[in-house]
């Protein structure tokens, strides 16, 4: 698999993603449907049910590669793991910065993360 095409396609449909993320989450929030944390909650959850398919039948698809429950657990290992430690940096910029150094270094922490995403997808998430 050609890794400057995987990463292309990775890049894309994170923007996707994250526009289904934002769109929603301040969509449902908009509307007066949900409270803030329930629509970011909904937003967040879409998003990656989105990238887990996509990146799974575009990106690192191959020759008699199907998604499976075994790339869904790992997806959601992962997803959870890269949640957790959003948070936890977050919170640390938080300490650190105040809220708005925390603002400021979001986009850096979620670039990280992002290609953490990639390596862990490319190497473990949709292996067979």
């Amino acid at each position: 698999m050609n890794l400057l095409r995987q990463g292309r396609a990775y890049l894309l449909i994170g923007i996707v993603q994250w526009l289904l993320d934002c769109g929603l989450t301040i969509g449902l929030g908009h509307a007066g449907l949900l409270p803030l944390e329930a629509a970011n909650l909904c937003g967040r959850v879409a998003g990656a049910s989105l990238g887990f398919w996509l990146n799974g039948r575009i990106t690192f698809a191959s020759p008699g590669h199907a998604l499976g429950p075994a790339q869904l657990r790992r997806f959601l290992l992962m997803w959870a793991g890269t949640t957790a430690l959003s948070t936890a940096l977050m919170a640390g910029a938080g300490h650190l910065l105040g809220l708005r150094g925390a603002w400021l270094a979001k986009p850096l922490i979620e670039i990280a993360l992002a290609a953490l995403g990639f390596v862990l997808s490319r190497r473990w998430v949709y292996r067979v």
